[in-house]
């Protein structure tokens, strides 16, 4: 791929060594920082990979054995009761809402960011959590003893059925979803970073942040290219 147009060229760098790599949490959370990047001076990933191993920590040393129950709840007390994430409701479409280290300052963001936060330090207290890339809204789903479990990080941490997860759906878009299975398939982290992209494109075509558009344009082109 040519050097960027417009991607300020060490987010652009970052993002392109991650590709390898897309498919593991560590790649998504790098190609993830990349991208906040682009908008923010002076990010240093290891500050960013420290502050969420510092929330992983604290859960872990509160957890006196691998239940997953034990391990939930202290990963939604840790994250929502004391940290206090949460979705940014007042200003949804802030660009800042999709970048993890102004999120973790801050802890507001969109439903993609808080989810991968979520991702990021739940796995690194032994859960298996993969995103679920639903119309209009991103979830999670945590695997329980009784099988897979939606949570919704936006919202902090509630759980939510199936059912529940389409009238959110519907909630949002305001259309009728279909109850079909693939709308609460897994997603791979080239589809995550994807509509991490998607968003801020979205945002900046509406503001008229031409340059901030191509640069997103320019990430999302290396991420296609990857994929063939």
């Amino acid at each position: 791929m040519q050097e960027p147009s417009l991607c300020r060229p060490e987010a652009f760098r970052f993002f392109q060594q991650q590709i390898p790599n897309i498919e593991t949490t560590e790649g998504l959370l790098n190609a993830a920082i990349a991208v906040s990047m682009h908008a923010l001076e002076d990010v240093e990933p290891e500050q960013v990979n420290d502050e969420l191993q510092e929330l992983a920590h604290r859960v872990s040393s509160r957890v006196g054995s691998q239940q997953i129950q034990a391990l939930l709840a202290h990963l939604h007390d840790v994250l929502f009761q004391e940290e206090g994430f949460c979705g940014n409701s007042v200003d949804y479409y802030d660009p800042a809402n999709s970048y993890l280290p102004i999120v973790l300052d801050t802890k507001l963001g969109i439903p993609i960011s808080l989810s991968l936060i979520y991702k990021v330090v739940g796995e690194r207290i032994g859960l298996e959590i993969e995103g679920v890339n639903a119309p209009g809204h991103f979830v999670v789903r945590v695997m329980t003893e009784g099988g897979w479990m939606i949570v919704d990080p936006y919202v902090g941490g509630g759980v939510l059925t199936a059912e529940e997860t389409f009238e959110r759906m519907e909630e949002v878009t305001g259309r009728p979803v279909p109850r079909t299975p693939e709308y609460l398939a897994p997603a791979t982290h080239s589809q995550w970073l994807s509509r991490m992209l998607v968003n801020l494109q979205h945002v900046f075509a509406t503001n008229e942040q031409r340059a901030d558009l191509a640069a997103m344009s320019e990430l999302q082109s290396l991420l296609d290219y990857s994929l063939y």
